[in-house]
């Protein structure tokens, strides 16, 4: 007999729905997603397919404010919600949101196992204060399983002083298949897609919010270090938007000689194309719990520059073998890790053919084997 199982998260990502579907496809489950909204317009333009939503769900009734930089977002009928389902399980998408903590208490009361999903990890420097760690502990404590999507956040974890066997690794995955189907589309229209979009014939490319935590002003200044003949030969693409874009357009601009393009927030679809056509992607965040950008870019066949904060760096880049890892904030390492992959064909060819291959192990499917072992795990207490 299946095992009915709720998830709480917060909205629905299109990031998310390939694996949510793959869960559901699990014998062994019964699934129902509870999102506590259905996006966040205020951080995201994600355009959700509902179509492609196979997995039992509901939205639920919010109300969401920024106030003084954290995001607020209250929900009502997460109780109600919960009666209906009747869950075995209870999973949490994480700790920041009150619904995590009424759906933690809901199932407390009645016996019902709580499993948390958490990204968190300790290179990520967003670490809280003394009052929020002591929060975390706290919802921790009552927690019986833990499912995590690598070893930076596993590590995390364990400095809570959670033990190993109630933790299970979900690897953090993409839609494969889309992306390098995707890419082989573009790199076949290679020449009409550089007019079109008015790309650069060579291009790194950086994906993701601009704002300063995401490391953009660090990329940029690294970008300008390179000597000129290199940015002669190879441009600066940064795919996405944010509050910090019309500064780091400034910036930019300055910039000579080089090409440094900003074609805006760009949906899936597009997206690949601009993966297809780069030479690397750069990811020099310096607080990022995971960073799916980087799956994305070795679907599509990418070596990988990334700093070690980002929780996805530890699991899917390897220092020399499909990219580099720099230390964030770190200037000097990023110019040398763009000097050495703009000016090295073969090795950049290499590094391509190790990410695709790496990525084939991080698949949805791969991610609901992980998250089913986790919820229907012997060991639901600790």
């Amino acid at each position: 007999m299946s095992r009915r199982v709720a998830i709480l998260t917060e909205i629905i990502s299109p990031y998310r729905i390939p694996v949510f579907n793959a869960l559901a496809e699990m014998p062994e489950l019964d699934l129902h997603v509870i999102f506590l909204a259905e996006t966040d317009p205020t951080l995201w333009q994600w355009n959700v397919t509902k179509s492609e939503i196979r997995f039992s769900y509901e939205v639920l009734p919010h109300w969401r404010r920024r106030v003084r930089g954290y995001n607020v977002l209250l929900n009502r009928g997460v109780a109600a919600a919960l009666d209906r389902v009747k869950p075995e399980v209870v999973v949490c998408g994480g700790y920041s949101y009150f619904a995590m903590w009424q759906a933690q208490r809901w199932a407390r009361k009645r016996a019902v196992p709580v499993l948390l999903w958490s990204e968190s990890n300790l290179q990520d420097r967003r670490r809280g204060k003394a009052p929020v760690e002591a929060l975390k502990k706290t919802f921790l404590r009552r927690c019986g399983s833990f499912v995590v999507p690598g070893k930076s956040a596993a590590a995390y974890l364990k400095a809570f002083g959670i033990p190993d066997p109630v933790i299970f690794t979900a690897p953090n995955a993409v839609d494969n298949t889309f992306f390098a189907s995707a890419s082989v589309t573009a790199q076949e229209q290679a020449s009409v897609l550089r007019r079109t979009l008015m790309l650069p014939e060579r291009y790194f490319l950086y994906v993701g919010r601009m704002i300063p935590e995401k490391g953009v002003g660090l990329l940029l200044e690294a970008y300008g270090k390179l000597e000129d003949e290199v940015r002669e030969a190879i441009g600066l693409v940064l795919v996405g938007d944010g509050p910090s874009r019309a500064s780091y357009e400034a910036a930019a601009a300055k910039l000579s000689p080089g090409k440094v393009l900003f074609p805006g927030f760009q949906q899936r679809e597009a997206l690949a194309r601009y993966y297809a056509l780069a030479e690397a992607l750069v990811f020099p965040t310096f607080s990022d719990p995971w960073g799916l950008v980087v799956n994305e870019a070795m679907a599509c066949g990418l070596p990988v520059i990334a700093s070690d904060v980002a929780g996805a760096t530890s699991d899917l880049v390897r220092d020399g073998w499909n990219g580099r890892v720099v230390p964030a904030g770190d200037l000097d390492a990023l110019v040398s890790a763009m000097r050495q992959l703009a000016r090295d064909t073969a090795l950049r060819q290499i590094m391509a053919e190790h990410s695709a291959e790496h990525i084939a192990n991080y698949s949805a499917r791969r991610w609901a084997e992980g998250f089913a072992r986790a919820v229907i795990g012997e060991r639901l207490g600790w």
